[in-house]
C-alpha cells in the first residue's frame, strides 16, 4: 500500500553496531516530565516506537549534580539511584519496537545548579547562560575539573549500557551542552590546550567521544549532536568552521546529529520559519564523513523527506515536534494514509511544557503527555459503552475533536454549527500573518469526520434550549466558543475601564472578521500576553495604520518566552514600525486618545489615538449551557442524561486546551467516575529509608 516514491524512507540504516529499521529518527526532545514523571515519559516514548519511529531518544540527561538545570525537569543520571527510571524508558521504547537513544549532557554554563547548589563549571569565568538569568557565575574549569567531567561522562555511559540503551549521545549542541561552550569562541577564551585554535577547542569533544567509544565496545552506537552554526558570524561557531570540525573528528562517532544554533534557532515556530529551514546549513556536511547523518526541519511532507535523502543531505529524517503531533506518522506513510497524518502546526505549545515544568502537550495531538496518566492513545480509543447519542453544539476545535473522537468510539454524533463556516476561531486566526499552518487543526478533523458514517454535520443551525430539549439526544456537548471582551477587563483591570461614548473600540474578533479602525492612529492594549496582540499590531501596521502597542508587562507577548519566539516577535514588531510602551496600562479610553498608567508608579500619561484595539480577555458563550442547566428538571422527560461545556465555552484558553477539552469529554463519556480525587495516575516521590535530621546544636 506504500507509494513506491517513499520506499527509500523505509530502508534500514546501519548506525555503528546497531541498525535502524527505517530512516525515521525521533531526536532527543524535552517534555516537562523527566525525573518527576519517568513512567509518563516512558509511555510517551513507547507510543512513538509503536508508531514506526526506528529510533526514539530521551531528552538531555544530566550526568552529574554540577549539570543541574533546575527548575527545569529533565532526566538525571547522577548515580545508580536514577537507573530504574532511565531503564524503564529504554525498556518501553524496546517494547514498542525501536532502538533507544540517550542524550547524555553536562550542561556547563546552562547549569545554575539551583537544586544541587554545586558550583557551575565552564571553559572560562562567566555568568551562567540559564533561561532565567540566574545570579550565578560559573568557575573556569581546571585540568582536574576536565578530568572529572570525562570521568562523570564515562560513568554515565556505563550506566546507559546497564539501562539497555542502543545509542549513546555526546551532546555538543544548542548552546546547552557544556561541550558546545568549549567549541564556541563565544564562550571559550582559554589559552591552554583546550582553547584558542579550533583543534584545541574541539579537544574535549574528541576525548569524550574516544572515551565513549572505548566503553561501549560495540555494544551500542555513539552519536554526537552538534550545532553547525551559531548564527553569530565569527563570534561563534560558523558553518565553514564546522567543515574543519568534521575534518578533525568526522569519523569518531557512529552518527552525527546536526542542529542549528541555540534551541530557539533549531525549533523556530511556523510563524517565523518554513519546513526544512535548516537545509542550507547542513547541506554538504554529509559528504565529509562516512557516518550517517540525522537532521531536523519540522518535516511533515514525505516528499521533502525523500528529497533530503536522495540529494545526500541526510541519511535519517529527524523529528521532535512532528513526532509529537503524530507519533504514528511513519506508519501512516508506510500504509499510504498520508491524509491521516496530524501535521505539526509549528506553534511550539509542546515546548511550553518544558518551560513551565509541566507535562508536554500538543495542539494537534491531545493525547500527548496523557499516555500514562490517563491511558490515552493517539490512534486508538475505547469503544462505546452504551447506545447513547450525542449532540455537539459548535464546530470549533473543541466540538470537532469531541465529534471525531466520539465517532471513533462508535457513538452516533450530530454536530450543529450556527454559522456557515466550520472551525471556529482557528479559521479566522489562521488568516492572520504567519499563522496559516494552524488551519491544519481543522483540516485534519474535518477529513477524519468525513470518513465516519455515524457523525453528521449541520451548518447554519443555531440552537436554543427549546431546540435541544426537543431533539432527544442523550448527551449534549456545548462547544459554542467565546468572544473577546471590549470593556478592558483582563489581568490588569478586573473591572471595566472608563470608555468615553463614541470611541471606536475594536477587539480581535472585529479585526479577524474584517473590520478596521476608523482612524489612522491606533492604540492596541495587550493584556493577553500570548501571540494575538502582536500579530494584530503587525497586521495593522502593514496596512498603513500608526500603531502603538501598550502592555502592562515588561515584554511584548511575554508568555511566548515559553514558545521561544518572544525575541522574534519583538524584532518583527520593531521592523513593522510599531511603537511599544511596556510596563504601562491603558486606564481610560477617550475619543481622541487614551490615558495610561505606569505599572510601578501609577504616573499617568497620554497617547493620541483615533481608535483602540483591546486584547485583554474573553467571555465564554455559555448562555445555552446556563439555560439548559436552569431547566435541568426537564432533562428526564426530554431523554437528556448530561449537558457538558467544553473548550472556550467552558473556559477560554489556548487552541490546544480546547482540543484537549473536547477529547477528554469523548474519552470519559460513560466511563465510571470513581471516587479518586485525582483523575489521573501520578508518581509520588518515595521517602528515604531513614529520616535524616540536622545535628542538634551543642549546649553551652
Amino acid at each position: 500500500m506504500r507509494d513506491p516514491r517513499y520506499d527509500i524512507l523505509f530502508e534500514p540504516v546501519r548506525i555503528g553496531p546497531v541498525t535502524a529499521r527505517n530512516r525515521f529518527f525521533q531526536v532527543p526532545h524535552c517534555n516537562g516530565m523527566g525525573y518527576r514523571d519517568p513512567s509518563g515519559e516512558a509511555a510517551m516514548r513507547r507510543v512513538k516506537a509503536e508508531g514506526g519511529w526506528a529510533v526514539v531518544c530521551t531528552e538531555q540527561v544530566e550526568i552529574h549534580p554540577t549539570s543541574d538545570i533546575g527548575p527545569f525537569i529533565e532526566l538525571r543520571l547522577w548515580d545508580d539511584h536514577d537507573l530504574p527510571a532511565i531503564a524503564r524508558i529504554a525498556e518501553q521504547i524496546h517494547e514498542g519496537g525501536a532502538l533507544a537513544g540517550i542524550e547524555l549532557a553536562h550542561n556547563g554554563l546552562n547549569s545554575p545548579n539551583l537544586i544541587s547548589r554545586e558550583t557551575p563549571l565552564a571553559p572560562q569565568h562567566l555568568p551562567v547562560v540559564s533561561w532565567n538569568l540566574d545570579p550565578v557565575q560559573a568557575r573556569a574549569m581546571t585540568k582536574a575539573d576536565i578530568a572529572d567531567m570525562r570521568r562523570w561522562h564515562a560513568d554515565s555511559v556505563r550506566r546507559s549500557l546497564q539501562a539497555g540503551y542502543d545509542i549513546v549521545y555526546v551532546y555538543a549542541g544548542h548552546a546547552i551542552g557544556g561541550l558546545h561552550h568549549f567549541l564556541s569562541r563565544r564562550y571559550n577564551n582559554r589559552s591552554d590546550e583546550y582553547g584558542g585554535s579550533l583543534e584545541n577547542r574541539v579537544r574535549l569533544i574528541r576525548e569524550i567521544l574516544e572515551d565513549t567509544r572505548e566503553i561501549v565496545e560495540g555494544k551500542a552506537a555513539v552519536a554526537c549532536r552538534i550545532s553547525v552554526d551559531e548564527l553569530l558570524g565569527d563570534e561563534g561557531i560558523t558553518r565553514a568552521e564546522m567543515e574543519d570540525v568534521f575534518g578533525l573528528i568526522g569519523e569518531l562517532p557512529d552518527l552525527w546529529d546536526l542542529v542549528l544554533g541555540s534551541w530557539e534557532d533549531d525549533s523556530v515556530t511556523s510563524r517565523f520559519g518554513p519546513e526544512g529551514e535548516q537545509e542550507p546549513f547542513v547541506t554538504g556536511l554529509r559528504d565529509l564523513t562516512s557516518k550517517p547523518v540525522v537532521g531536523v526541519g519540522r518535516f511533515t511532507s514525505p516528499d521533502t523527506m525523500v528529497r533530503h535523502v536522495t540529494s545526500g543531505i541526510l541519511d535519517l529524517i529527524g523529528a521532535a515536534r512532528p513526532s509529537i503531533a503524530d507519533p504514528f506518522m511513519p506508519n501512516k506513510i508506510e500504509r499510504g494514509d498520508l491524509d491521516d497524518i496530524r501535521e505539526c502546526i509549528g506553534c511550539n505549545i509542546c515546548v511550553s511544557g518544558d518551560f513551565t515544568m509541566s507535562p508536554i502537550r500538543c495542539t494537534q495531538n491531545p493525547t500527548m503527555g496523557e499516555e500514562f496518566r490517563r491511558g490515552w492513545h493517539p490512534e486508538s480509543i475505547a469503544p462505546k459503552r452504551s447506545s447513547s447519542s450525542v449532540l455537539v453544539i459548535g464546530a470549533g476545535p473543541a466540538g470537532l475533536e469531541a465529534a471525531r473522537a466520539l465517532g471513533n468510539r462508535g457513538y452516533p454524533v450530530t454536530v450543529t454549527e450556527a454559522s456557515r463556516i466550520l472551525g471556529g476561531r482557528v479559521v479566522g486566526e489562521s488568516k492572520l500573518p504567519g499563522l496559516s499552518a494552524w488551519i491544519r487543526v481543522i483540516d485534519y478533523r474535518l477529513h477524519q469526520i468525513a470518513r465516519l458514517d455515524n457523525v453528521e454535520l449541520y451548518r447554519e443551525s443555531a440552537m436554543n434550549a427549546d431546540d435541544v430539549l426537543d431533539v432527544g439526544f442523550d448527551h449534549v456537548v456545548v462547544a459554542t466558543g467565546a468572544s473577546w471582551r471590549r470593556d478592558g477587563v483582563g489581568r490588569w483591570h478586573t473591572r471595566p475601564i472608563d470608555i468615553e461614548p463614541g470611541v471606536d473600540v475594536l477587539t480581535p474578533d472585529d479585526i479577524i472578521a474584517g473590520a478596521r479602525p476608523q482612524g489612522h492612529r491606533v492604540v492596541l492594549f495587550d493584556d493577553d500576553h500570548y501571540y494575538l496582540g502582536a500579530v494584530i499590531a503587525e497586521l495593522l501596521a502593514s496596512e498603513g495604520f500608526v500603531v502603538t502597542l501598550v502592555t502592562p508587562v515588561p515584554q511584548v507577548s511575554q508568555w511566548t518566552t515559553n514558545t521561544m519566539e518572544a525575541h522574534r516577535i519583538r524584532k518583527r514588531i520593531i521592523e513593522a514600525g510599531v511603537e511599544v510602551r511596556t510596563d504601562t496600562a491603558v486606564s481610560t479610553v477617550m475619543v481622541d486618545g487614551v490615558v495610561t498608567a505606569c505599572r510601578f508608579t501609577g504616573r499617568t500619561g497620554w497617547i493620541d489615538a483615533d481608535s483602540v484595539v483591546l486584547v485583554t480577555a474573553r467571555l465564554p458563550h455559555d448562555d445555552l449551557y446556563t439555560a439548559l442547566h436552569d431547566r435541568a428538571s426537564e432533562w428526564s422527560d426530554a431523554g437528556v442524561q448530561s449537558v457538558r461545556g467544553v473548550g472556550d465555552a467552558w473556559a477560554p484558553g489556548t487552541i490546544a486546551a480546547a482540543v484537549w477539552s473536547g477529547h477528554r469529554f469523548a474519552e470519559e463519556l460513560d466511563a465510571p467516575l470513581g471516587d479518586a480525587p485525582v483523575p489521573f495516575r501520578r508518581e509520588v516521590t518515595q521517602l528515604t529509608i531513614e529520616p535524616v535530621f540536622p545535628r542538634p546544636a551543642s549546649s553551652s
